[in-house]
């Protein structure tokens, strides 16, 4: 069942066209990651899909509920998380959670109850009641988020949650996104952080200049390009390019102290690696191989943009 479904969306602003025909189709109970290139329509999208843009053309269904003719319903069951933190400095944390549980019609005894919950999951209880103002970014993202999931909602749209935070803050950001996605929540993510999505989601999908280009599982976006595989290696002292000449490999390239060679046949790479260590005397630290990566796939799709 589809609790997020958009039809031909359409948004331009002057000559410029954001969004262009987008339809999504998001299931019940999944984490959506949502990626593309800086510009390509990400945030108009999930803008249009909250309700703060109206479209120029097409439908949005919230639990099927259209946004656009019913906003109030449509919104109070979901939760928002914007690219830029809408909390406020001057109030303290315990008094921005308040204010948007008496928004979404929550009495003051499950406000009370739903601030300790959620600011002790965030690490935010003992700061409760200091003003966000002179909170670091890490913790008005963590404000921000408490805020979005206060009143439980079905449905979390999260734009770009954890650019920018600290190791801490990120993984509290993250632990979170499992935890309301547990209880029963579908989460709509956007994302820079192509390996986030790739742990995270269930189903992405890619937008580039406006448009659709590819939905589907992490998995099946990377088997598109099946041939990009991979072997790491590193050795017990530094090597110089000119070892890795073998008509299998593609391309040779440094990764710190490893190098990762592209191959389409890593079987014999593994194994004319291993003759090239004993030819010369080396000892191999590490040795890895892999298949294509979501970021391949996603650099690939949206033509290097």
């Amino acid at each position: 069942m589809s609790i997020i479904q958009a039809d031909n969306l359409k948004k331009s602003f002057g000559p410029i066209t954001a969004v262009d025909d987008v339809s999504l189709s998001v299931r019940e109970g999944e984490i959506f990651g949502f990626l593309g290139p800086n510009g390509a329509g990400k945030t108009t999208t999930i803008r249009l899909m909250t309700g703060v843009l109206t479209p120029d053309a097409g439908t949005v269904l919230i639990n099927g509920t259209d946004i656009h003719r019913h906003p109030l319903e449509a919104k109070m069951q979901m939760g928002v998380i914007p690219e830029n933190s809408t909390v406020y400095g001057d109030l303290t944390s315990e008094q921005n959670l308040h204010l948007v549980g008496k928004l979404y019609g929550l009495s003051r005894s499950e406000r009370e109850t739903r601030n300790r919950e959620v600011l002790g999951r965030l690490g935010l209880w003992e700061r409760r009641n200091d003003p966000v103002r002179v909170f670091s970014k890490g913790m008005r993202q963590r404000i921000s988020i408490a805020c979005a999931i206060l009143h439980d909602p079905c449905i979390l749209f999260l734009d770009e949650p954890t650019a920018g935070l600290d190791v801490q803050s990120r993984r509290l950001v993250i632990d979170t996104i499992h935890h309301m996605n547990e209880g029963g929540s579908t989460v709509f993510l956007t994302t820079h952080n192509i390996e986030e999505a790739n742990t995270l989601c269930q189903t992405v999908s890619i937008i580039n200049r406006g448009r659709i280009i590819a939905t589907g599982s992490p998995e099946g976006l990377k088997k598109t390009f099946d041939t990009t595989q991979s072997v790491e290696v590193s050795f017990d002292r530094m090597v110089g390019k000119e070892l890795f000449s073998s008509e299998a490999i593609l391309k040779a390239e440094p990764m710190g102290d490893k190098w990762r060679l592209y191959t389409a046949d890593p079987d014999h790479v593994v194994k004319f690696i291993g003759a090239v260590a004993e030819r010369e005397q080396l000892t191999i630290t590490s040795i890895a191989t892999s298949g294509p990566s979501l970021e391949e796939a996603f650099v690939r799709l949206t033509g290097g943009a």
